[in-house]
């Protein structure tokens, strides 16, 4: 079962038409972002190269949660092309426009049209830590091992 919170939304002027970010099946978690390029400018992403993509949207997230922008696995797994920042993060106190940094990993250029789906957006919950300086932190097993030294 997911737990539902409300976010207020606006459409950007270059966003207008365009159809709202919507999660494509049941259980999905994440919403499908998209390009607010304009119609007869598509952007082409050439190999090797990034862009940050508009999307035409702005949110206001209730304090305690956070938005994901996460790539799309059929464009990564298709085109080679994914979000370079992965995951980016919206605070829940910005209200400008989402923003999705793609990257082009692929050999052949891509082009980006308006309306394509481009990267998701995952709204999750916040933990903030309170730092507490210590003389000596717990043993564990694993202790100071890292990259690679839990793989046999």
């Amino acid at each position: 079962m997911s737990t539902r919170i409300t976010v207020e939304f606006q459409f950007l002027p270059h966003g207008e038409g365009l159809p709202l970010p919507a999660y494509q099946t049941a259980e999905a978690a994440g919403l499908d972002l998209l390009a607010a390029v304009p119609e007869v400018a598509p952007l082409t992403l050439a190999p090797g190269r990034h862009a940050m993509v508009p999307t035409g949207l702005s949110i206001a997230l209730p304090p305690g949660y956070e938005a994901q922008v996460r790539p799309r696995s059929g464009l990564a797994a298709k085109h080679c092309v994914t979000v370079l920042n992965s995951p980016g993060t919206i605070d829940a106190d910005y209200r400008g426009e989402i923003g999705v940094i793609l990257i082009n990993h692929g050999d052949q250029p891509f082009t980006i049209r308006r309306g394509e789906r481009i990267a998701q957006m995952v709204i999750a919950p916040v933990v903030q830590a309170i730092l507490v300086p210590a003389v000596s932190l717990s043993t564990t097993d694993r202790g100071s091992g890292g990259f690679g030294s839990t793989g046999r």
